[in-house]
């Protein structure tokens, strides 16, 4: 060599086919075809069979539109969840499933084809239709790189699954929980179907209430239940309504007999309200007023007035009468609530408490929202827009006494979005408390709504909150109205009788045979049978002409909610738990707790009276920046498929991992790209030791634990004590402290520190040096660790590491690295040193600062410590300047702490680029330090700590 020897050529610089751009919108693609021509997720299933099961059971999207970014975030957390357990040696099986029947999909349908379909032709479009976009969903959820059984999902509408939906019916039907009977439900005009709670949401609403008189039919009756002597025609009972379109139907009053009324005396005539508010009640009707005698409510029961249209129309020419109810209260309004029995559940409850048939009860309004063509004044109109012909109509009558718009919280259809109405109609119900239910065979020993409470007890739930909102929910839900009346479903395989309205004495034979004949042709198999074929099958064919074949359908919550019977219970191999048919975790959005969660534990506790899960995770809803729920009409959504074409999947993945699902996850252009920032940081850290490990061998070049340098030691227990944190996340579903501890821990454990302090030895030293392979063997360990680490969310880009770094065919067939454990003792004392190191990188740059040293090779230090700390730095030795990185160090004892840095007045070496007096001692290497000159041609530095 010669002094115009090229030095940077001689240095062991980094060197990997890993890029440092992951060009991930081009390459991701390419990895989910090889996962897939592979065949991965069976390999995954070999690798892990006879291992401890861990079992995700899958929420089913809906199998309608393109997947959102709700959607990427909920199988994104399930991916995440699976890979963890897998890595953790046990054997996660994953089974995506869709829900295929119900009402969305018939609307897409009618939009194409038009309404009032032959049901067998609503069917067979709605399956053809429900096919198409599950084929569509499952290639963008692929794109996100969640790993599944994608070639074996389940589908509600499987001939197998409907099957057993009429199973697990006949199994409720057995317990003694299903009825019959006429009951005030949620009705959506736009389903043109009624509704279960899980159905509803609140949304604000404008009304008009109505202050309304109903005058009585014996004056002289009511003066006397007040005590007052004389009496007057004009005497009325005033209610406070916010729905005017009950008041033609209007068929009772009811009051609390707690409560006490006042007879106020007003220029309009005699007027009873609650006590409490009359003052209120006169200042909204512009009246003065004056009390004449009070009485309590119980004393006014069995008083009559008239209907308020009584005089205008003879369909109106009836009575109401004063019942006495404990849902009365003196809030608000009047004290005095009127009663329309068919469209609300407390006064349904009530007028048949108070002995009113089924068939007196008035029920006007159709299933479209309009009132019946023959009905009185409002005959054909649509309920909402015949409350100002309802209000006019009043005012004529002389009953309104007042009228104002408000905005309030009222129930809307979850899928329409539109107002909904209770409306009594003669449904199939699940009932919640005691009580006789159907062809109970095998009653069950415990109410539902017991069992169920007892079942959320015993339930882990991620985040905890979440098990008081279902718990409530469960605690004060009415009966569950399970059928529905639309065409694409699983049919409700009933025979009424024509007359009696009973259900046929082979009830329970026949659903048997209902079942077969579904699991043989799907539900199109039951809808084509006439009541003859199948009463001839279940050797009743004498009674076809006095039976009506049910054309009903289950609820789709009832579908979802009986997966477990199915996917559980052996039709995928993989989700069938050895510790019994439970799935260890349920993960869905927090609506689910009055949806899938909801349903599910009805269902199974109903059937095997416990629920279907051991643990349930809720994640929050996909929102802007603003904390608003992403959506098409306000236009500030990120969808993933633009997202994934434009960043890369792996931005969703890592966006997600991020975020604390236990809340909304907000997100928008801003968002994600600070998360490509973050992403950066990442994969340089891992290029970094992909690039610093390619000529190791560890079979070769490994260096034992005892002999490795100390700090080597140090990186490996700091390294064992992060996986201990990651592992315990990882445990509990915990996604995002281990995203913000990496990045902390790419940045500054490894980055500011060890590999900066690192990268001498590993440049400078010999290559197969002890130094060089001892930090090799470091950087190799904790490759493989990180590589796991990262797996579960940085999937494609761990894979992509790992097809340069491992020697398996995939990081997914891997569990985490055993890396021994952390030394408590060596993590404590390499704390301080580094505490110390960073005061003296301060003052190190505040000389730099001054323009006095370029880098801090150029700073020589003086540091004073008092005894421990100078202790713990002399014991270092010579390796002290190599972990302050700078050319020299002083140390002297002093009282406390003190650093100095001043710029080094030796020179440059111009391979090491340290500041040494050496430099040029060699002749024939006139610029380069002893040190390099060494390490190129002698023995070799040596190094002990660093």
């Amino acid at each position: 060599m010669t002094d115009k020897t090229d030095y940077r050529a001689t240095l062991n610089l980094p060197d990997t086919p890993f890029p440092m751009r992951g060009d991930l919108p081009k390459r991701e693609p390419g990895w989910v075809k090889e996962w897939e021509d592979q065949g991965l997720y069976k390999r995954l299933r070999v690798a892990r069979a006879g291992r401890q099961k861990f079992v995700l059971h899958d929420g089913p999207p809906y199998a309608n539109g393109q997947i959102h970014m709700g959607h990427a975030v909920n199988k994104i957390l399930k991916d995440m969840i699976v890979k963890s357990r897998q890595l953790k040696g046990l054997d996660a099986a994953y089974i995506p499933g869709w829900d295929c029947h119900g009402l969305p999909i018939e609307n897409a349908i009618e939009k194409k084809f038009g309404r009032n379909l032959p049901r067998d032709e609503m069917q067979a479009k709605s399956r053809a239709f429900a096919t198409e976009q599950i084929d569509l969903q499952r290639v963008d959820f692929k794109r996100l790189g969640v790993l599944g059984d994608w070639d074996h999902p389940y589908r509600t509408m499987e001939f197998q699954t409907e099957a057993n939906e009429i199973r697990a019916f006949k199994r409720v039907v057995e317990r003694g929980f299903v009825y019959r009977g006429l009951k005030p439900v949620y009705w959506c005009f736009d389903c043109g179907s009624s509704l279960a709670e899980f159905e509803i949401e609140y949304a604000d609403k404008k009304s008009q209430t109505l202050d309304v008189g109903f005058k009585a039919d014996d004056a002289a009756r009511v003066a006397a239940a007040f005590g007052v002597a004389d009496a007057v025609p004009d005497t009325f009972i005033v209610i406070w309504t916010t729905t005017a379109w009950t008041i033609p139907a209007n068929q009772a009053l009811n009051l609390n007999p707690e409560i006490v009324y006042a007879l106020v005396e007003t220029p309009r005539g005699r007027l009873i309200v609650a006590e409490t508010l009359v003052e209120k009640a006169l200042a909204r009707y512009k009246l003065e007023g004056r009390v004449l005698a009070t009485t309590a409510g119980k004393n006014l029961g069995g008083l009559e007035f008239r209907h308020p249209f009584y005089d205008v129309d003879l369909g109106f020419r009836r009575l109401s009468p004063v019942y006495l109810a404990d849902y009365a209260t003196a809030e608000d309004g009047t004290g005095i609530v009127h009663s329309s029995p068919a469209y609300g559940l407390d006064d349904f409850n009530s007028c048949v408490a108070h002995g009113m048939k089924y068939d007196d009860i008035l029920n006007p309004v159709q299933g479209n929202g309009s009132y019946a063509p023959d009905f009185a004044l409002f005959g054909g109109e649509n309920i909402w827009k015949a409350v100002p012909h309802i209000i006019g109509k009043l005012e004529e009558a002389g009953r309104l006494f007042a009228t104002e718009t408000i905005t309030h919280s009222y129930p809307h259809c979850w899928r329409h979005k539109s107002p909904v109405i209770y409306r009594a109609a003669a449904q199939w119900f699940v009932r919640m408390d005691e009580g006789e239910g159907v062809f109970t065979r095998d009653k069950a020993p415990k109410t539902l709504r017991r069992m169920a409470l007892e079942a959320i007890e015993e339930t882990s739930f991620y985040p905890e909150n979440g098990k008081a909102r279902l718990r409530d929910m469960i605690a004060g839900r009415p009966d569950w109205c399970i059928s529905r009346q639309r065409s694409w479903g699983v049919p409700l395989p009933l025979f009424l009788h024509k007359d009696s309205g009973e259900l046929h004495p082979k009830t329970m034979e026949i659903l048997d045979l209902a079942a077969d004949m579904v699991q043989a042709g799907g539900v199109e198999a039951w809808s084509k049978a006439t009541t003859e074929e199948i009463l001839a099958k279940a050797g009743a064919a004498a009674d076809a002409a006095q039976y009506t074949k049910s054309q009903d359908i289950l609820e789709v919550w009832f579908d979802s909610g009986t997966t477990h019977t199915t996917v559980l219970r052996g039709s995928h191999a993989g989700a069938a738990h050895e510790n019994g048919p439970e799935a260890d975790l349920y993960l869905e959005g927090h609506d689910q707790h009055r949806g899938w969660f909801h349903s599910s534990l009805l269902t199974a506790c109903a059937m095997y009276g416990r629920a279907p899960y051991r643990g349930l995770l809720t994640h929050g809803f996909t929102v802007d920046s603003q904390g608003r729920k992403m959506s098409k009409s306000l236009g500030n959504g990120i969808e993933p498929q633009q997202v994934s074409s434009k960043l890369g999947a792996e931005i969703i993945r890592l966006w997600v991992a991020a975020s604390d699902y236990s809340g909304d996850i907000a997100g928008d252009d801003k968002i994600l790209a600070r998360v490509v920032d973050a992403y950066r940081r990442i994969r340089n850290t891992l290029r970094f030791l992909l690039a610093n490990v390619s000529d190791f061998d560890p079979a070769k070049d490994a260096v034992p634990l005892s002999e490795l340098l100390e700090i080597d030691r140090y990186a490996m227990a700091r390294a064992a004590q992060f996986q201990a944190e990651v592992l315990g996340h990882y445990e509990v579903y915990e996604f995002h402290p281990v995203v913000a501890k990496l990045q902390v821990y790419c940045s500054e454990d490894l980055g500011a520190f060890y590999l900066d302090v690192l990268k001498d030895r590993l440049y400078t030293t010999a290559p197969k040096s002890l130094a060089r392979r001892s930090a090799q063997t470091a950087l190799w360990n904790i490759t493989h660790a990180m590589l796991r680490w990262m797996a579960p969310f940085l999937s494609f880009t761990a894979e992509e590491a790992w097809k340069v770094f491992g020697t398996s065919d995939s990081i997914f067939l891997e569990e985490y690295a055993e890396i021994g454990g952390p030394d408590e003792a060596l993590l404590a004392k390499w704390e301080r040193i580094r505490a110390i190191r960073d005061a003296a990188n301060k003052e190190i740059e505040a000389v730099r600062a001054q323009g006095q040293v370029g880098s801090s090779l150029q700073a020589n230090l003086v540091i004073t410590a008092p005894a421990d700390d100078f202790a713990l730095l002399q014991g270092l030795g010579d390796d002290l300047k190599f972990i302050f990185i700078t050319s020299a160090v002083r140390l002297q004892a002093g009282d406390a702490l003190a650093i100095q840095a001043v710029p080094s007045t030796d020179t440059k070496c111009e391979r090491c680029w340290h500041w040494r007096a050496d430099v040029g001692q060699d002749a024939a290497h006139p610029t380069i330090c002893g040190r390099c000159a060494a390490n190129l041609f002698g023995a070799g530095e040596a190094r002990v700590h660093a």
